[in-house]
């Protein structure tokens, strides 16, 4: 479910009051634990958080005049979203995630390639997901972006 929101701010206020805290403490958990150079602004209808054209100008292969995406939150019909690109591009990252969640959430991880999905809001593992966060700089996106994905 694509948002018309213009703003985050926007985008949360006009979430369903049962999804509203979960999505607010993810925003706040992935801005508190991105590094430095990732940009938060609204991006194919979610909360995204890209790396802005001064830091990247070539921009998003399929879109140049996009920023390069890297993270996006969304709230969708029937559960939270993380799309987090590190795990779709990095298999060495994507395992780590997939072994830290299996060690600390009860229950099976329900996830597509970048997609990692929250059907209950009480289960979300707020502390992981910001360690995700924390694994890949700018830098790091921008090269493992080009080698792998942009090709």
């Amino acid at each position: 479910m694509q948002s018309s929101a213009t703003s985050v701010d926007q985008y949360i206020s006009e979430l369903p009051g049962d999804r509203r805290p979960a999505v607010t403490q993810l925003r706040d958990v992935i801005k508190n634990n991105l590094p430095s150079g990732y940009r938060e602004e609204m991006s194919y209808g979610m909360i995204g958080y890209v790396v802005p054209h001064d830091l990247y100008p070539s921009g998003y292969h399929c879109n140049p005049d996009l920023p390069l995406p890297f993270m996006n939150l969304a709230s969708q019909k029937n559960y939270i979203a993380v799309y987090h690109s590190g795990i779709y591009a990095d298999p060495s990252l994507l395992e780590w995630f997939k072994t830290e969640y299996a060690n600390r959430v009860p229950g099976k991880l329900d996830m597509g390639k970048s997609c990692i999905r929250f059907k209950k809001m009480q289960t979300i593992p707020f502390e992981l997901i910001g360690e995700l966060c924390t694994k890949m700089s700018v830098e790091e996106w921008i090269k493992t972006y080009e080698s792998i994905i942009k090709r």
